[in-house]
């Protein structure tokens, strides 16, 4: 298939490094389209643990150019950080590539997000901190900073000197530190010539290789119930995430698309604030937590867990015409006597299968289980579907039903190789 997009079905941290790690093994271009390094990806090859947060994952395969598009924006001193850190374990970054339309996160608006946040007192969003709001908030009012205004000193000046000054009359009023102009523009100048060979029309690149029947793949950060316009508003991240931020974020057209990936999990995870129908905060929520690993790559954050919800899933499917799921963390399972899944809401009293028309009725909905039969065995070294415990098999059948999507793989384990694929998609 020579378009395929990957992205989270779910609240984010569904395991989206692994699949686009699979998959780019297969692959010739992986763009990543949305986000920034608000979010990480973790893929662990021989043993050995990649923590991506702005590099695509598709860096970590040989042969494959890895893309930063034109909707994600970018602070430099992690890009730089992140290629330092890899290259000196081995990995060749040198075929990265950058669209020049890219827009770059200044000190100035990670001061933002804190600002923002003392300003909303006890109603946090729970932000990463990156300074990726204020970012998109600044392209949006066209005052942004983007990659090729590197190349325009005394623009970038102006520029800079303009977004600043009422930003610093905001950071004086919440006693945060104010910023000289001149020193943020210089810092920012220093990436200039680090930077420039890395540039390209991305548009141009990803629409000359599919021509070429050239596979790529483009990386989705976050996930569908965090997207600016469809997700659970204001507890959402500041991008698209969904299947159409792929097509603005990289510059193709929609009828070059040939599938549609969404990740989730068995089971279901939220880091941050906002609603959350099958949340588990007890002790069998702190169990799931511990035996999932679930604490954030980027923030280190323990992330709120809960059964798997088959609303959002459906929901996810709808939004991104989904083709596949890659279904992660299938061994965490193992050893629950029943698994509850969520099949419906009630709403005030009433039953719904589809979400909530708005956001207060998603806020009050409370999740309607099916028990299903669990599993004891260890599956974590199974590689086919026929391995599984016929338990765990009912279990991936009744969640593709519910779904309304086939489950093209599953994870068993945090390795490359921890995956049984079920329909080859490329």
């Amino acid at each position: 298939m020579p378009a395929v997009i990957v992205l989270g079905a779910q609240w984010g941290d569904e395991g989206k490094g692994k699949a686009t790690d699979q998959l780019g093994q297969h692959t010739d271009l992986v763009v990543k389209f949305n986000g920034g390094n608000n979010a990480g990806h973790t893929v662990v090859i021989d043993g050995e643990k990649y923590a991506l947060h702005l590099l695509p994952a598709g860096i970590l395969s040989e042969g494959v150019t890895p893309i930063i598009g034109n909707g994600v924006v970018v602070d430099l001193d992690v890009l730089f950080e992140e290629l330092e850190d890899i290259t000196s374990r081995g990995v060749d970054c040198s075929r990265l590539l950058i669209s020049s339309n890219a827009h770059i996160i200044p000190p100035y608006n990670r001061l933002m997000d804190q600002a923002n946040e003392r300003a909303r007192g006890n109603n946090l969003i729970g932000t990463t901190g990156r300074g990726i709001g204020p970012t998109y908030a600044d392209k949006m009012n066209r005052i942004g900073l983007r990659i090729q205004d590197l190349f325009h000193p005394e623009e970038l000046r102006a520029k800079v000197e303009a977004a600043l000054a009422p930003k610093n009359t905001i950071f004086e009023a919440v006693d945060l530190q104010v910023l000289d102009p001149a020193e943020v523009s210089d810092h920012l100048l220093s990436f200039a010539e680090r930077v420039k060979p890395m540039l390209c029309d991305v548009s141009l690149v990803v629409n000359d290789a599919l021509d070429r029947g050239d596979t790529v793949l483009f990386e989705g950060g976050q996930a569908t119930m965090l997207d600016i316009d469809h997700g659970t508003y204001p507890f959402v991240t500041s991008s698209n995430p969904t299947a159409g931020g792929a097509l603005t974020g990289s510059g193709v057209g929609p009828t070059r698309i040939d599938r549609v990936v969404g990740v989730a999990k068995a089971y279901t995870t939220r880091v941050g604030e906002g609603p959350f129908p099958t949340e588990l905060d007890n002790k069998v929520g702190e169990a799931l937590r511990t035996k999932g690993g679930e604490f954030g790559v980027t923030t280190g954050r323990p992330r709120r867990t809960g059964w798997f919800d088959a609303v959002v899933m459906r929901y996810a499917t709808r939004i991104n015409g989904l083709t596949d799921i890659c279904l992660t963390k299938l061994d965490v399972l193992s050893g629950y006597e029943t698994i509850p899944v969520c099949v419906a809401y009630e709403v005030d009293g009433v039953r719904t299968e589809e979400m909530p028309l708005d956001q207060a009725g998603f806020e009050a909905a409370v999740p309607v289980y099916e028990e299903l039969p669990g599993w004891s065995e260890d599956i974590s070294q199974c590689r086919s579907f026929d391995e599984l415990p016929q338990a765990a098999q009912d279990y991936i059948k009744r969640l593709e039903e519910l779904s309304r999507c086939r489950i093209q793989s599953i994870g068993v384990g945090p390795g490359r190789e921890a995956t049984i694929v079920r329909y080859p998609l490329m």
